[in-house]
């Protein structure tokens, strides 16, 4: 029971995080532009304006 829900955790995760576009990419800018400036991090902030901006 235990390693089965491990694998199921791990599974979840790596679909999680696999959905969100590479830093940079067209994809990205634009998720990012669509997420609306109250959601959006100061990094993500800082990466958009060196990558998708300048």
């Amino acid at each position: 029971m235990r390693i089965t829900t491990l694998i199921a955790s791990i599974s979840a995760l790596f679909l999680l995080t696999a959905c969100e576009p590479e830093m940079g990419t067209p994809e990205w800018c634009k998720m990012i532009k669509e997420k609306g400036v109250e959601n959006v991090t100061a990094k993500e902030t800082a990466n958009f304006a060196k990558n998708c901006v300048l």
